[in-house]
């Protein structure tokens, strides 16, 4: 019974996350120019009944623009999270090769660690000119030393065991142990890692947006509905800021608790 709750909770969390990601992936076909329509005969408008939660400042529906921002930062955050998780794999993979790799791939990784993540993001999106590409580029490379330590811990450890030494002594390639004996083993430690992952890459997407660095204005992102909230938050106008910020945040703590309900299971 004790083994089984967990993954009761796992199917739940799955269920209720696919839920979402079904929602957040139809909505912008549902919505259509929702998002983008101006009433401005309904300027900042409260929540009511004919506006479920308000409106902006050019009367733009609040609910369409935080669906239609919580999708973007989903698909942004889905992309950067399996570019991190594939380098951090393949980066443990090469540290397995030889002894000065493994010692290239730690440095990396310490180098990595010891810089302020938003520093990092900041100048790489600057660099690479912002943008929606800038900002996955960006968290992917940024957000994969600390799984890549985990995987690269975990593929050292699995070298010692009995069948990979049997097939070493066999006369097997390297590449044969690690395609058919090392890496089938770390697909759960991945699945793991790149869900853990999603929630970081998508509050740092929307932090990088909010200072300016990220996704256009002309998008509904939720860093730009929260900075463009902050130029009416002082006049009482508080649905702008609290229904995208609480949108991100219910997501965020969804896919967080589904990773650490499906840690538990595998």
């Amino acid at each position: 019974m004790s083994q089984a709750q967990p993954r009761l909770r796992a199917a739940f969390s799955l269920a209720v996350t696919a839920l979402l990601v079904i929602g957040l992936v139809a909505s912008q076909w549902l919505l259509g120019d929702a998002p983008r329509q101006m009433q401005f005969d309904a300027r900042l408008a409260p929540p009511s009944v004919d506006h479920w939660l308000g409106t902006d400042a050019l009367g733009r529906e609040l609910w369409a623009r935080t669906l239609a921002g919580l999708a973007l930062s989903f698909w942004v955050g889905c992309l950067a999270a399996l570019l991190s998780t594939l380098i951090a794999l393949s980066l443990a993979a090469i540290a397995t090769l030889s002894a000065w790799l493994d010692a290239l791939v730690s440095l990396l990784i310490d180098t990595l660690l010891s810089v302020p993540h938003l520093i990092l993001l900041m100048l790489i999106a600057f660099a690479l000119g912002g943008g929606t590409q800038a900002v996955v580029i960006a968290v992917a490379v940024t957000h994969w030393p600390s799984l890549a330590r985990v995987l690269r811990a975990e593929l050292w450890q699995l070298r010692q065991a009995p069948y990979v030494r049997i097939s070493h002594a066999l006369g097997k390639s390297r590449w044969f142990v690690l395609h058919g004996h090392l890496l089938p083993h770390l697909i759960p430690h991945c699945l793991v890692g790149a869900l853990l992952l999603f929630p970081h890459a998508i509050l740092h997407e929307a932090a990088l947006t909010f200072l300016g660095f990220g996704l256009s204005p002309s998008q509904p992102a939720i860093g730009v509905l929260l900075a463009d909230a902050m130029r009416y938050l002082n006049g009482g106008y508080w649905w702008l800021g609290v229904f995208p910020g609480l949108g991100l945040l219910l997501m965020v703590l969804g896919f967080e608790r589904l990773s650490s309900h499906l840690r538990r299971a595998l």
